[in-house]
């Protein structure tokens, strides 16, 4: 996979991340760096997902918030996989 080339890097996000307005922030924060495509979501372990495609440093960028100190909540650890990019999203939605 080329640097240029678009990139998917699906996050989950432990912590105390639900119901603190952590997937409503993410959004703000992917839309605010702009070029991403994707979504995040509550998933029934208390985790929260997060898929972003766009260019790998913009991914970057995204994983460097979420695992910064000025997340709602409490983050306690941050998992990604990269890949390519595979569905097409339009915009970054909550879930």
């Amino acid at each position: 996979m080329h640097s240029d080339e678009p990139v998917r890097c699906t996050a989950w996000v432990r912590g105390k991340v639900q119901e603190v307005g952590f997937r409503w922030w993410t959004r703000a924060r992917a839309l605010e760096i702009g070029g991403l495509t994707g979504y995040t979501s509550n998933l029934g372990d208390g985790r929260v997902q997060v898929v972003a495609q766009g260019a790998r440093h913009d991914c970057e960028r995204l994983l460097h918030l979420l695992r910064g100190p000025g997340t709602p909540g409490r983050v306690s650890g941050v998992t990604e996989i990269w890949g390519a990019t595979a569905d097409r999203y339009e915009g970054f939605e909550l879930r």
